[in-house]
């Protein structure tokens, strides 16, 4: 099931990010894009949202200082727009995966396309890692561990459902009984001439 696969994928990444403590790495892609270019792009898709993971933790300092916090909020919007990217080469690879199949004539579209559940569970994974870091945590009250310990279970308890959501979707578009679109983004405040801030500041 590709479920499977995504999810061992996702956590080899992340384990692999973590063996790093800086948050800016170069990433360690085991995976050939020239050979089996969905590994790769899962994988990246988890670096990516690993980092930002810790971009997102440093920002809510709440000490860090006023030009710090700006560079930082660059940073992170700049890794939204490669998130977005690689989420779009996902989809452009599951349209070309099933590009000829026939598609019945009372398929439906579903709300989101592949990729973006992917999305969903790439971030998934990030937070039963750091879930379960809190119920290990040595300096932590038994309090704080348990509590965490059950949204940690329910954490596991959306994975499990959103995998089976996702594969069945897959099967679904295989199989002709949904079909999908991508409807690229239509980001307007990176756009110098639809954000109206940007687009002053080039007069």
């Amino acid at each position: 099931m590709f479920s499977k696969k995504a999810n061992t994928i996702f956590d080899r990444a992340i384990k692999t990010y973590k063996t790093n403590s800086a948050i800016e790495q170069k990433c360690d892609n085991p995976f050939d894009k020239n050979k089996d270019l969905l590994s790769f792009l899962l994988f990246e898709k988890c670096w990516i949202d690993a980092t930002q993971w810790a971009y997102e933790d440093v920002i809510r300092d709440p000490n860090i200082n006023a030009t710090d916090a700006l560079v930082l909020k660059r940073k992170i919007d700049a890794s939204n727009q490669v998130r977005t990217d690689t989420v779009e080469f996902i989809d452009g690879y599951f349209l070309e995966k099933y590009k000829d199949v026939s598609i019945e004539t009372n398929a439906k579209i579903n709300s989101e396309s592949p990729a973006w559940a992917i999305d969903r569970l790439s971030i998934l994974a990030l937070k039963i890692y750091h879930m379960h870091l809190e119920t290990v945590r040595e300096d932590a009250s038994e309090t704080h561990k348990g509590n965490c310990k059950k949204k940690l279970d329910v954490l596991l308890e959306q994975r499990t459902d959103l995998s089976t959501a996702i594969d069945d979707l897959l099967d679904d578009i295989a199989n002709g009984h949904k079909y999908m679109k991508v409807y690229k983004q239509m980001k307007m405040y990176n756009d110098d001439e639809l954000n109206p801030v940007l687009r002053a500041s080039k007069k």
